[in-house]
């Protein structure tokens, strides 16, 4: 008989659970350092009579976080020399980065930008690295800790966690800044980063960190590409660390394995490419500032929130390929209710229905996603897998969007939101395709 699936209140009751509750506190600890190198700093330089094309020079500091995927293998293989054996290989790393982004946090609240506008740009450099490489041993840390059932609801209590904290260091910021100064404004961040730390000096290092069933493939690189000499331990490393999770995912999924990264790459490009022309939309259409600032943290703020434990929820009832479907069409759809109030005008009621179908929508199939993605890695190489399934999860959409205004000026709103809506189908059909192959293969895991 098919396993049958756990009742609404089980369901729920997963977000009880000691480490699903433990993602509110690390995804704090992860959201907290974005908006200090991007808008909250941004917004700093100007107060401080930066010029404008410097601090467009900043906003390179977030390559960082895209292209954490090349020193991923480091943070899943390296021990940290008395720290790894302290804390574990997952914690070690959390931590590391935790302190990093401290030091990097005080450091600009010590630095005046008028005068020493490089050493802030390193410093910067120093805090997005940091949080980059805390974010790898998070969703390390994530997959590893509970089974793939439970992984919809660790997203979700981590969007949850890292909403709050984007909150904090955004809107937070500002106002001690105002009432006080930049530099208090700095300092209280880096305190509030220990919320991190003392979380990860209380949890226990997840036992799903294991190399042992990776042996044998290992081995079989080190034979194929003549590395049995002992002397060539450094290459091995290497081999083992960088070129064994690609092939280990490649040889569990074969040819489908390519079916699998289409999906990934195609699967947020509707909700992408749409975001980037979302507030200029507004603006040009009518409304105010405060409008748009008022409504968007009102409802985006606790509709995201809704939507990813929503998502987390289904994830536990149904699985993850039937809520995968459901969020592939909400992103779609969302984007077809923007054309729609193209047409209308600036109507502040629209306005709230769109901004709460958006973030709904953004919520509940950003965590349904994230428990897909999860599912996919091999626990012997988790930080390096999952940091390749993120960027490819978000590089086509970044280098579509790039076109977004060019389509716009072409043509109308009207005929960009109905157009990316369309973007969306394919990730529709391949969630369907994914969905009926898993039922198809049930039989034989069975």
């Amino acid at each position: 008989m098919p396993p049958t699936s756990p009742s609404w209140s089980d369901s729920f009751r997963v977000y009880l659970k000691p480490r699903v509750i433990t993602m509110l506190f690390l995804g704090f600890a992860a959201g907290l350092p974005l908006l200090l190198v991007f808008s909250t700093m941004s917004a700093w330089l100007r107060d401080m009579d930066v010029s404008r094309s410097a601090i467009g020079f900043f906003g390179w500091i977030g390559i960082t976080y895209s292209v954490k995927v090349f020193w991923s293998p480091v943070v899943d293989r390296l021990k940290i020399p008395w720290l790894s054996e302290q804390l574990g290989q997952r914690r070690s790393w959390m931590l590391l980065g935790q302190l990093g982004v401290i030091a990097g946090v005080l450091g600009m609240a010590m630095t005046d930008p008028q005068s020493h506008l490089t050493l802030v740009a390193w410093l910067g450099l120093t805090v997005a690295f940091s949080s980059a490489t805390q974010d790898v041993a998070i969703d390390a840390y994530r997959i590893e800790a509970v089974v793939r059932e439970y992984q919809g609801a660790m997203s979700s209590m981590y969007i949850l966690g890292y909403r709050v904290a984007m909150l904090v260091a955004g809107a937070g910021s500002l106002y001690i800044a105002d009432f006080f100064s930049w530099s208090m404004a700095y300092a209280v961040m880096a305190a509030l980063m220990l919320v991190g730390v003392v979380t990860v000096m209380l949890i226990a290092e997840p036992n799903g960190h294991t190399h042992e069933d990776a042996d044998e493939l290992e081995e079989a690189l080190h034979h194929q590409l003549h590395l049995d000499d002992p002397h060539l331990r450094g290459l091995r490393w290497f081999v083992d660390a960088v070129v064994a999770p690609f092939v280990d995912f490649f040889k569990r999924n074969g040819r489908f394995a390519l079916v699998i990264l289409l999906f990934i790459g195609l699967f947020r490009l509707s909700d992408i490419v749409m975001g980037i022309m979302a507030n200029p939309f507004y603006l040009d259409l009518g409304f105010s500032k405060t409008d748009i600032a008022s409504i968007g943290k009102v409802f985006g703020f606790f509709m995201t929130i809704i939507g990813s434990f929503l998502g987390g929820l289904l994830v536990v009832r149904y699985g993850v390929f039937r809520p995968l479907i459901a969020g592939a069409v909400m992103v779609a759809l969302t984007n077809m209710l923007f054309a729609q109030l193209s047409l209308i005008g600036p109507d502040i009621t629209w306005l709230a229905l769109v901004i709460s179908a958006d973030n709904l929508s953004g919520g509940f199939s950003n965590a349904v996603f994230v428990a897909y993605l999860s599912g996919l890695t091999n626990r012997a190489y988790t930080a390096t897998q999952y940091a390749l399934f993120s960027s490819v999860m978000t590089l086509p959409g970044k280098f579509v969007s790039g076109f977004s205004g060019v389509i716009v000026d072409a043509n109308s709103y009207t005929f960009f939101f109905s157009y990316a809506a369309l973007m969306g189908v394919p990730a529709i059909l391949l969630a369907i395709y994914l969905w009926r192959r898993n039922l198809a293969e049930e039989p034989q895991r069975a």
